[in-house]
């Protein structure tokens, strides 16, 4: 389960609605709970990397920014506890390509942004075995 404020529903909604009709694309920054719960502290951007012609149905983040996000982690002692991304016109459910391109243990958040405004917001979570997502709750406070 993910715990977050309203205020974080809002950025990703935000950044989702800013990069239409492409993909939006970040970090989800926070704290790994004892209980298993995963609570969000705040949301890093990236730019979308992928080509500009491929941008509005996939996004791609750079090593170099993963490497500078670490960083920024320790610094600020958080963890990245998963990543987030807009399905421009699509719903907030990942796609194959988001399974075969996913690790387990992450969180990856979706938000579906229609027409130019943000929708739904899930959260999934791969198997294991990489077989499936599964969805999260996700509890706003």
């Amino acid at each position: 389960m993910l715990e977050t404020g309203a205020d974080m529903l809002r950025a990703v909604r935000d950044e989702g609605e800013k990069a239409y009709p492409n993909e939006c694309c970040g970090f989800v920054l926070g704290t790994f709970m004892e209980d298993g719960r995963r609570k969000i502290e705040t949301f890093f951007p990236m730019d979308n990397a992928r080509e500009a012609e491929e941008q509005y149905h996939r996004f791609k983040i750079e090593p170099e920014d993963f490497m500078r996000v670490e960083k920024e982690v320790r610094v600020r002692n958080l963890d990245v506890i998963g990543f987030y991304h807009s399905h421009p016109d699509h719903p907030a459910q990942p796609s194959d390509y988001d399974r075969e391109h996913a690790l387990p243990f992450y969180s990856y958040i979706i938000v579906s942004v229609e027409g130019g405004k943000a929708r739904d917001i899930t959260s999934w979570e791969l198997a294991a075995d990489r077989a499936a997502f599964t969805e999260e709750e996700i509890l706003w406070r």
